[in-house]
């Protein structure tokens, strides 16, 4: 039996939208070619700098080594994130702070027991504002709320990432329309 079966999502999906009013489309997205770590941090500094980030849920997909954690460690230096960042990977979630934002990253690599959310108070933590950034987010996806925005990274060899950017929810298509101004 699946997680799906034990637990339903943790946080609703948002409703419908009403007859007449468009939805934000559900595949809109972007690509993007990083030459260079350079590149991902530049990339990191305008996603920090869109107004919509505080309130964000993003999910990166890669292979192990394509730039995920790179990506946030980055962001967070770029949102203001003091001291050692380090990978969630055991823990599951490292939580940050800056005076005026929280923010949880998730690596679910290892995650394996529905419980967990319980347990661990993840329920709550994607119930409250601040941006949760999620590795691996496949692993846990039967829990998990839409995403924002998701972003793929492909490593194309040892430098060069393509990433791919794509909106499910009208506040991911606001912050991928603020990327692309």
């Amino acid at each position: 039996m699946t997680a799906e079966h034990h637990h339903g999502q943790i946080v609703e999906s948002p409703p419908a939208a009403a007859a007449g009013t468009a939805a934000a489309p559900h595949s809109a997205g972007t690509e993007l070619r990083w030459h260079g770590e350079e590149d991902t941090a530049r990339f990191a500094a305008r996603l920090a700098a869109l107004p919509g980030i505080a309130d964000a849920f993003i999910t990166l997909h890669g292979d192990l080594g394509a730039g995920k954690t790179t990506l946030v460690r980055h962001l967070l230096r770029a949102l203001g994130v003091q001291g050692r960042i380090k990978s969630p990977t055991y823990a599951v979630v490292e939580p940050h702070e800056t005076p005026a934002l929280a923010i949880w990253h998730f690596d679910f690599y290892r995650f394996s027991d529905p419980r967990e959310w319980e347990d661990a108070g993840f329920r709550d933590i994607f119930a409250s504002p601040g941006l949760k950034l999620a590795e691996w987010p496949d692993k846990a996806a039967a829990l998990l709320p839409p995403a924002d925005l998701a972003i793929h990274i492909e490593a194309l060899d040892d430098t060069e990432r393509r990433a791919t950017l794509r909106a499910a929810t009208a506040h991911g298509h606001t912050l991928l329309e603020g990327l692309n101004a």
